[in-house]
């Protein structure tokens, strides 16, 4: 198993006490974490998922407001200028991604738990500005199994997989910088434990 090589390499960091009910869900390209997002934004709908926004184009099926805000870079150099994003970064040395801020701030306010689905480096980022944050690592069953379901995909080309697979090993690194580790063998399973922990949060 994937996860108990990672635990023997990289021991994990004991988990740092009560945590706010902002959770960050991050691990590497391809682990799924838009499709644990997307299981929870469907049957835990009292659980605010964040929506990102991007300058890459979108996917089939993405809808702009429901999956991501796709802006240009001249919006997204705006939003960086006046403080909008709580996070953001380049991702695969190519797009930018961000947090906007006043959404997730409007739904802590109303004491809704709510739910960042981010790439590793903005993780970092939320930590360092929200450091009562509960980051959560999701963790592929197999070394194997990540590059299945990148090849499997379909979305990107053999430059950008090798560039995407690249980055992933790095990434596996760094899971021990988290609270809590999920290995996602199955969507629901993994959903359901996000859940558990917001549930744990809010108390």
């Amino acid at each position: 198993m994937l996860s108990e090589w990672l635990d023997h390499r990289f021991p994990v960091l004991e988990p740092r006490g009560a945590r706010s009910r902002l959770l960050v869900l991050a691990g590497p390209t391809a682990v799924g974490k838009g499709t644990v997002a997307a299981y929870i934004r469907e049957h835990n709908p009292e659980i605010h998922l964040s929506v990102s926004a991007t300058t890459r184009a979108p996917r089939p099926g993405e809808i702009d407001g429901v999956h991501y805000y796709f802006v240009d870079d001249a919006e997204f150099d705006r939003l960086i200028a006046e403080g909008e994003l709580l996070e953001y970064a380049v991702v695969h040395n190519r797009s930018r991604y961000g947090t906007p801020r006043a959404p997730i701030d409007a739904a802590l306010a109303e004491g809704k738990t709510v739910l960042l689905e981010i790439d590793l480096q903005g993780a970092r980022q939320v930590r360092a500005a929200e450091p009562a944050a509960t980051l959560i690592f999701l963790l592929p069953p197999t070394w194997d199994e990540l590059v299945h379901r990148l090849v499997g995909r379909g979305t990107e080309d053999a430059e950008e997989r090798a560039r995407r697979l690249r980055t992933a090993k790095v990434e596996l690194a760094a899971q021990n910088e988290f609270d809590h580790l999920i290995v996602n063998e199955d969507v629901a399973t993994a959903a359901a434990e996000v859940v558990e922990l917001s549930s744990s949060s809010a108390r």
